[in-house]
């Protein structure tokens, strides 16, 4: 049967049109990115925080290490605590002059926009990426943000634990080279996140933790947590120069109850599942639940028993919801902490702890186990950490000890 002319016409219209929808589609497919660098936010304690005077017409710098090299860079704004919109009136990224100082490389200052606009408000409870930056940076570098408020957060929104300097002045100061006369303070505020496009093979591990993943005891401006020294050594290994490494962890963070921020299963999913990039999960997390529990009184052998049953059914949670969204769990033993000041364990404390980590180990619970409680203990007396490896506090690891629970980790478990 011989096709009309216009029939003929509407057909090659119509594949041109399918054709041209095609073309598009595939030019603007999505970019993915994976997270270089982020932090788990909370509500600052009342000694945490900045004086409300201090966030009005402020300008606050801070600095952030990153895991792996990226020729763009996105900046995620948080006001997840916040119980008011919040306006950043202006954003810029540089590089620092000189780590634990205020001053910028100024040929590397660079405004940050929001659909196209310097100004943000970000609604509370949210989060908010930028545009994206051209703005090279490379694996285990410093990245700094500067941001300008003219009013302050009604409730701010950040990470006391951050072990980085961070500096505010008056006015809107976010492109000077220095800040000279600025304030600072050793926490983070109300930035969560920076992300670089998605390389080859690419992926985060998520970190989720208490104050020994989130580096107490480690140097200011140091960077050496224990995540801090596996992104080095993801670094220096060709195979796995893509993986970069999440620090979630929060001091005093706790599995089952509210403490130091929100409990780690109320914030699994921001802190972890919602993360580009994540690929894996490694859980250290349970030292706080043991050591609360009689750290005012003792408590009945059922109370123990009760306690154990419920951080193991927290870390079955956990492992199925990192599942569900497609994520290898890990699960990383308990260290010793007989001897803390804090908590004052005792021996049903510590079979609470060895029975914890006997669930750990056991096959069939996580996807794979990392031993640091093996790592750190003292041989003749396991229920205490090495002299060498003890930050002095018996519940902490010194540097040196976070060292070596980064190097007990396989990298072939991120191959």
């Amino acid at each position: 049967m011989r096709m009309s002319l216009r029939l003929f016409l509407l057909v090659l219209t119509a594949g041109l049109l399918w054709g041209t929808r095609t073309v598009c589609a595939q030019t603007a497919a999505p970019q993915g990115w994976i997270e270089t660098w982020a932090a788990s936010q909370q509500i600052p304690e009342p000694a945490n925080a900045l004086p409300t005077a201090e966030m009005q017409d402020v300008t606050i710098r801070e600095t952030f290490h990153v895991s792996v090299a990226g020729s763009r860079i996105r900046v995620r704004l948080s006001n997840a605590f916040g119980t008011e919109p919040l306006t950043f009136t202006s954003v810029h990224v540089a590089r620092p002059a000189k780590v634990g100082s205020a001053a910028i490389a100024p040929k590397w200052d660079t405004p940050v926009t929001f659909s196209g606009a310097a100004q943000v408000t970000v609604p509370a409870g949210a989060e908010y990426w930028s545009d994206p930056v051209e703005f090279p940076v490379a694996a285990l570098s410093s990245v700094t943000v500067s941001f300008y408020l003219a009013s302050a957060p009604a409730q701010q929104t950040g990470h006391p634990g951050s072990r980085a300097t961070t500096y505010f002045v008056h006015g809107d100061q976010v492109a000077a080279a220095n800040l000279p006369g600025a304030q600072h303070v050793d926490h983070w505020y109300q930035v969560s996140g920076i992300e670089v496009p998605e390389p080859v093979a690419g992926g985060d591990v998520i970190a989720l933790g208490d104050s020994i993943t989130d580096g107490h005891a480690t140097t200011t401006n140091g960077n050496d947590r224990w995540t801090d020294d596996l992104a080095a050594r993801l670094q220096a290994s060709e195979a796995t120069r893509t993986i970069g490494v999440i620090n979630e962890g929060i001091g005093g963070n706790r599995l089952l109850e509210d403490g130091l921020g929100p409990n780690a299963l109320a914030r699994f999913d921001r802190d972890v599942l919602a993360q580009a990039g994540a690929r894996w999960v490694l859980v250290l997390e349970g030292i706080n639940d043991l050591g609360e529990l009689t750290r005012l009184n003792a408590v009945t052998p059922a109370e123990h028993q009760a306690l154990v049953r419920q951080i193991i059914g927290a870390y079955e949670q956990i492992v199925l919801r990192a599942h569900a969204d497609g994520l290898k769990a890990i699960g990383a033993t308990l260290t010793p902490f007989v001897g803390s000041d804090y908590y004052h364990p005792g021996p049903d404390s510590e079979a609470d702890r060895q029975a914890i980590n006997a669930w750990i180990r056991t096959p069939g619970h996580f996807d794979a186990v990392v031993d640091f409680d093996e790592v750190v203990r003292a041989p003749n007396a396991p229920e205490r950490m090495l002299p060498q490896y003890d930050s002095g506090d018996h519940l902490h690891p010194s540097v040196a000890g976070y060292r070596a629970m980064a190097e007990a980790i396989p990298l072939s478990l991120f191959r």
